[in-house]
């Protein structure tokens, strides 16, 4: 079984370098031209099922990927993105001040504190390890591709989970770039980044 990874595209927030985090912000045009783009790239190629962040900008991305087809998209609460807390609007590159416990979300994620209000780490890489292994592992017969459409640290999570790393490698091989794919295959006993 084949899993596509993707990022949502491009928002008014990303262009703007803002943390977004659980606050539904949409897609700019930029964001809906890579998608419809990446739609049509992978057009002939089949999903038994597309699965979504509920929140918009991961939805219309998830839409917009899909075109005509009439595959089913399903969202999930457990893949909306990390909160962010207090910091959710601020200046993206805030982790670059290093008085700031959200200094350690690249830099070393074992070591990263949430802002008030905002979420862990573990507790991110706990729900979507969750979500992995109560709706797309289970699907190992039945399924012979499906995808999910989020966010940059979600996927990371995700990545975390199917690469089998710890909170140090949580970046593995960095954040993924908007409308990025990121394909595995499952066996049964491991994923297989491709």
């Amino acid at each position: 079984m084949e899993l596509y990874l993707i990022r949502h595209g491009e928002t008014v927030w990303n262009a703007k370098g803002l943390l977004q985090g659980k606050h539904d912000i949409e897609l700019n045009e930029k964001g809906i031209s890579a998608a419809e783009n990446y739609g049509k790239q992978i057009a002939d190629i089949y999903f038994d099922k597309i699965y979504s962040s509920p929140l918009k900008r991961a939805y219309k991305t998830a839409c917009l990927i899909r075109g005509e087809k009439n595959t089913l998209i399903e969202t999930d609460e457990r893949l909306r993105e990390l909160s962010f807390g207090n910091c959710e609007g601020t200046d993206f590159h805030i982790w670059r001040d290093k008085s700031c416990p959200y200094h350690w979300f690249f830099d070393n994620p074992a070591l990263y504190e949430p802002p008030e209000n905002g979420e862990t780490l573990t507790h991110l890489c706990e729900r979507t390890k969750n979500f992995i292994q109560e709706v797309i592992e289970p699907q190992l017969y039945s399924a012979q591709r499906l995808m999910i459409v989020a966010h940059g640290a979600l996927n990371a999570s995700i990545m975390t989970y199917l690469e089998n790393n710890t909170l140090e490698n949580f970046w593995g091989k960095g954040l993924q770039k908007n409308c990025q794919a990121t394909i595995f295959e499952y066996d049964g006993n491991k994923w297989i980044r491709k």
